[in-house]
This record gives C-alpha cells, sequence and structure tokens, in this order.
C-alpha cells in the first residue's frame, strides 16, 4: 500500500449539483479533487460522496483530513 500524496496544502472549494462524485484519496489525480483513476495499483481506492441538493463544499487537498472527503483543516499542521 501506498501512503496519499499531498495534492495541496488547501481544501479545494466546488459548487456541486445533485449526484455523486468520486473524491481522490491518493492525491495523484489530474482532476484534484475528484478522482481520475490515477490510484490503481496504490492500495488507495476514492471515496463516493452524494449531494442531494445544489450545495458549496470544501474538499481536503492535503488528503489527511480525519472526516474525508471534507476539510477538517488538517492541512495547517502540514
Amino acid at each position: 500500500m501506498t501512503d496519499a500524496v499531498i495534492a495541496q496544502k488547501a481544501p479545494y472549494e466546488a459548487e456541486l449539483q445533485p449526484g455523486f462524485y468520486y473524491w481522490c484519496a491518493c492525491g495523484r489525480s489530474a482532476k484534484q479533487p475528484f478522482c481520475d483513476g490515477s490510484h490503481k495499483g496504490t492500495g488507495l481506492a476514492p471515496l463516493a460522496y452524494q449531494v442531494d441538493q445544489p450545495t458549496k463544499v470544501w474538499f481536503c487537498g492535503c488528503k489527511q483530513s480525519g472526516h474525508p472527503p471534507l476539510c477538517d483543516g488538517s492541512h495547517n499542521r502540514l
């Protein structure tokens, strides 16, 4: 198993419409904060996130959050 890569030391703000989204947990995706399949072979997998109504969220960019996929401020301790 490979450790997650820090994609950025700040959250990703996203305006989302209802549906399912797949948060990149490995940090390797070129489509941050969403998965593009770059995790293959790492032992890591994306995390599904469901939205029921239009909303704004802040996804974790450092991949260290204690509440993935959302930012909990963990990037401030890196």
